[in-house]
């Protein structure tokens, strides 16, 4: 059972068989068997599925970018990225837009300003060789302080959310601070579509 409809089997795909080895409320583990457009013999496979997930860029009226710093316990190590977090209910109408606004404000504590924007800055698949997890990425502009602060989730460890200016971001992304995927592919759409 997928937790969304984003991934869709199309021509030259099909699933023979769809072994669950694992299963929890945030990720299951196949094992399918299947044939694919190049591969007619069957084979087996190892895959995650995980919810789909928003990461917000929030941008300041001076145009800084705000990140939190966040424990990670996978990489035994705390560091910055963009707000994100899981949807939720994929059925849910306009559920990519009120995630990323969740998100923003339970982590960093900052809302979307009146007359504010959410720009899509489209999805990626941050590991598709194990997982179909795919994030969307939103530029949210400008952004203020939430009068109700942040309200981080129980499972969070944020440390601190620091806006940073463009040019420090960059040079942190540089010198190899800035490691989560999440962040990094959104300041390359940045980048690519002109928005900084």
């Amino acid at each position: 059972m997928p937790f969304h409809h984003f991934i869709q089997e199309p021509a030259g795909w099909s699933t023979l068989r769809d072994d669950v080895l694992y299963r929890n409320p945030f990720l299951e583990i196949h094992q399918p068997t299947l044939t694919s457009p190049v591969r007619s013999a069957p084979f087996t496979w190892t895959v995650c599925h995980r919810k789909g997930a928003v990461v917000v860029a929030p941008m300041t009226p001076t145009g800084e970018f705000l990140m939190v710093r966040q424990e990670r316990v996978p990489i035994r190590a705390t560091i910055w990225e963009f707000p994100a977090g899981q949807i939720d209910d994929h059925a849910e109408t306009d559920a990519i837009r009120k995630t990323g606004l969740r998100e923003l404000r339970e982590e960093s504590g900052y809302e979307l300003a009146p007359g504010g924007e959410l720009v899509s800055l489209g999805h990626f698949f941050p590991s598709a060789s194990f997982t179909d997890e795919h994030s969307h990425l939103l530029l949210a502009r400008p952004v203020v302080p939430s009068p109700h602060g942040h309200e981080h989730d129980e499972n969070e460890a944020i440390t601190e959310c620091r806006a940073f200016p463009p040019a420090e971001f960059r040079d942190m992304i540089a010198r190899g601070e800035i490691r989560d995927a999440n962040t990094l592919a959104a300041f390359a759409r940045l980048v690519a579509m002109g928005l900084i």
